[in-house]
């Protein structure tokens, strides 16, 4: 198979690129990446050089460019995670998120679907798989049995025990409810995805997933910027109080998932991919800050004092959850790793890597492959 995989050389991207290039030698995997500031190719430098690899710096807003992709690499499969995330960006610029996940969405899908219905099987062995998020649900309310206050012990529809902030869970057919630009963008992308399977026939399938973790991330989101500001001992700005909960799961753990639902996933379905994990953000700048200090041998909860509340962002939903059961019972996917073990590796990580930290806050990365990539 050749696959085309968008923003691959982003946090979630990367590890999917390398999860494919490593497991399947016979396929050829496409990393179709903007290079944007959240996009960088020393997320792959270790596989970069293997003969099943091929990177292609493009837009995917880029309507013909998609085209001359699509047939050029003759690709049979489209793992879609290219987008704009960061809620507070999308605040600020709303009309960016617009045109890249939904614009960018619909040129992809477009593109696809002129190639495929160009040869002589049509849609025979294609697959378009769009990674969405479970914010385009809204949010949940905290609630809980009478008389025991959260977190509490309770029982997904899977039977998995864990500890939870309410009753109630995002479910695959959850009404759509987006309260963020970057929410509702990715409400959209998802509609026009199932509407050209719906339309065209094309086999599409598209997942929803909760907070990623781990090595790579772009140090905007919460936990690589708390580690990395705790660290450095600067301000760990929280907002409101840190009452907004969060289910969390282990990046390698959502890039197996995208992995079986690719190859065994029902075409025209949707699947929720969760940690079954939820955390106030209180308590997990909490857990950040115990774990960072011990690492590097500091007085227990010694930087509680970076602790710095900011004004609450707007429209910042309550809380979030997954239930993940469909995949687990389907196609027999669950979390390999308990939060605590998943943090520690993240911390040791960061702590470990801080020359990549320190290229990606200097943004020296960027210009280093600017650079690399004008030369060719």
């Amino acid at each position: 198979m050749n696959i085309l995989i968008t923003g691959g050389a982003g946090f979630i991207g990367s590890h999917v690129v390398r999860l494919f290039v490593t497991k399947y030698k016979d396929y050829k995997i496409v990393n179709l990446d903007k290079l944007t500031y959240a996009g960088n190719l020393a997320n792959l430098k270790d596989i970069e050089d293997c003969p099943n690899y091929k990177f292609v710096k493009a837009d995917i807003c880029d309507y013909e460019a998609m085209c001359r992709v699509m047939r050029e690499e003759q690709i049979d499969g489209v793992i879609h995670l290219a987008a704009e995330s960061h809620v507070d960006r999308s605040i600020r610029d709303p009309f960016t998120f617009a045109r890249t996940n939904v614009m960018g969405t619909l040129s992809l899908l477009q593109a696809a679907k002129v190639y495929w219905e160009s040869l002589p099987g049509g849609y025979a062995g294609k697959r378009f798989y769009h990674i969405s998020t479970d914010e385009v649900y809204g949010a949940l309310e905290l609630t809980h049995p009478k008389g025991i206050e959260p977190p509490f012990t309770t029982k997904a529809s899977s039977g998995q025990h864990h500890l939870a902030y309410g009753d109630q869970f995002f479910l695959e057919d959850t009404k759509y409810q987006p309260h963020s630009p970057y929410s509702a963008s990715k409400a959209s992308s998802d509609h026009f995805v199932r509407a050209y399977h719906d339309t065209y026939g094309m086999p599409t399938i598209v997942t929803n997933c909760s907070n990623n973790y781990g090595p790579y991330q772009f140090p905007e989101k919460l936990i690589p910027l708390f580690i990395n500001n705790i660290c450095h001992k600067k301000p760990l700005p929280v907002y409101g109080k840190g009452e907004n909960v969060r289910d969390w799961l282990y990046v390698e753990d959502h890039a197996r998932a995208i992995d079986l639902i690719f190859h065994k996933g029902r075409i025209a379905d949707t699947y929720n991919i969760g940690g079954f994990n939820e955390w106030k953000n209180i308590d997990i700048v909490k857990v950040l800050i115990k774990t960072v200090d011990r690492v590097l041998g500091r007085g227990e909860f010694e930087d509680l004092n970076l602790i710095t509340y900011v004004t609450d962002r707007q429209g910042h939903d309550l809380r979030y959850a997954i239930d993940s059961t469909k995949l687990q019972k389907e196609l027999g996917w669950e979390p390999s790793l308990q939060f605590e073990e998943g943090i520690e590796k993240t911390v040791r990580w960061y702590l470990d890597n801080q020359k990549w930290m320190d290229n990606v806050t200097s943004g020296d990365y960027q210009r280093y492959y600017e650079e690399m990539y004008a030369k060719r």
